[in-house]
């Protein structure tokens, strides 16, 4: 899985705001939406999965992809380890470095700081559920 692919989906993932939110690449353009249901929306508008409130996240097939923890470690589809988002919104790999942190405004940065996307309106373990299984 791609670093960035990691570090935007712990970036998108407990509870939902009560209407879609914006998810946006690091040159502030629309990428999708995440529905208040948890259905991801592509930049298409077509729905490409869904994360839902027990932290499972499933692909546009239905099947499960993957889950985040309520302790913030997200797990492949095999329930193995591949990260984990701290309270205070870093990112750490799945041999425990740090690859990113993600901002309380949303935005979601790499290990070098420099930005690589942004997630409007949705708590930090939705934005990681995001960035680990839907971003590409």
């Amino acid at each position: 899985m791609k670093l960035r692919t990691f570090i935007l989906v712990l970036a998108a993932m407990a509870s939902m705001a009560a209407s879609a939110q914006t998810v946006r690449g690091s040159n502030g353009l629309s990428k999708g939406k995440i529905d208040s249901d948890g259905t991801v929306r592509g930049s298409n508008g077509l729905s490409v999965g869904k994360i839902e409130s027990n932290g499972t996240v499933r692909g546009s097939n239905g099947l499960s992809i993957g889950k985040v923890d309520s302790d913030g470690t997200v797990r492949g589809s095999n329930g193995l380890s591949i990260g984990k988002i701290e309270s205070d919104g870093t990112i750490r790999g799945s041999n425990g470095l740090s690859i990113g942190k993600i901002e309380n405004d949303g935005t979601v940065r790499g290990s070098n700081g420099l930005s690589v996307g942004k997630i409007e309106g949705v708590d930090k373990k939705t934005a990681a559920a995001y960035m680990f299984f839907f971003n590409k």
